[in-house]
């Protein structure tokens, strides 16, 4: 791994979010977590997994997404929420013994929460998906090896995205790469429970990478990827609270500022509290009519 990328996994390894006592008051309800997973590519370069969220789902289908949903307790905790969620989405093992060798998953931070336009306090919970190969041994490509290994169970697709990339206006070329034809970024400006807030689109090419497809070829992931593979992308559009996070996530692993305009505060965790102080944040009831109905609604909650 590149020097670059170490000291950006030491700093997010570093970093804590300041306290929020309003998540500990939240009902269940209104607490959602995403896995933010990063690992290094062949060249060292840190990347993130990000998934193309399936047509089936009723709120923002076919969009990009951290897999990630909402909580089963209260007990549970952000970590194992995001965790959960990545086990049924992208078939990552929950349990870090049965997540095939050499490879093994280092939480390294949580980042402040975000608020989902479902007005669910969603926390980004980032890890580090490490190769740990013998001295001996040539090195093992996370991207070659381990990634194709997961399953989209309930996504469309699953691909990843350079995280560095994610500060910057343009497409960084990589060489020996070719980049598809499109702009990598824009943005505009938005209002936010009277607040600014800045909405960011990156186009992520996916030419040069491998990207996961369900492996179960029935329903609507299936349907959606079966249309992305007709359409010939090249991109995938990232963007919204998805965006945000990454540009969090980057800002605080290089320690650098986006070349573009941004929000300086991390999260929304100024709105969530002044909501929550408001009762704005009442506890949502499932709805009591079979379990399809809950998963559907769970779906929801997807960023």
């Amino acid at each position: 791994m590149l020097m670059p990328s170490k000291a950006a996994i030491a700093r997010l390894r570093a970093y804590k979010p300041p306290p929020f006592p309003t998540w500990d008051r939240l009902p269940v309800s209104r607490r959602a977590a995403v896995l933010v997973l990063l690992f290094a590519d062949r060249k060292g370069q840190l990347r993130v997994v990000i998934t193309m969220r399936a047509a089936s789902l009723r709120s923002f289908s076919g969009h990009a997404a951290f897999p990630g949903g909402k909580a089963d307790s209260l007990t549970e905790t952000p970590y194992q929420i995001a965790r959960r969620e990545a086990w049924e989405e992208i078939g990552l093992p929950m349990d870090d013994s049965k997540i095939p060798k050499p490879f093994r998953i280092e939480p390294l931070c949580s980042l402040p929460c975000s608020l989902a336009k479902t007005e669910l306090a969603v926390r980004p919970c980032v890890a580090f998906l490490h190769a740990d190969d013998a001295p001996s041994k040539p090195p093992t490509m996370v991207d070659e090896s381990m990634i194709p290994r997961l399953d989209a169970k309930e996504v469309a697709a699953v691909f990843s995205g350079p995280l560095h990339n994610f500060l910057k206006a343009t497409d960084q070329q990589v060489q020996g790469e070719t980049l598809p034809n499109g702009d990598w970024y824009d943005g505009r400006w938005t209002e936010w429970h009277g607040k600014s807030w800045r909405i960011h689109n990156f186009w992520v090419p996916i030419n040069n990478q491998r990207v996961t497809k369900p492996k179960t070829r029935d329903g609507g992931q299936a349907a959606l990827a079966d249309e992305l593979e007709e359409d010939e992308v090249q991109r995938f559009l990232v963007w919204g609270l998805t965006g945000r996070m990454l540009v969090d996530t980057a800002r605080i692993a290089y320690g650098e500022e986006p070349e573009f305009e941004h929000n300086k505060h991390y999260g929304d965790e100024e709105i969530i509290a002044m909501l929550e102080s408001q009762g704005r944040l009442p506890d949502k009831k499932r709805r009591e009519i079979g379990q399809e109905a809950v998963k559907e609604e769970v779906k929801d909650a997807k960023i």
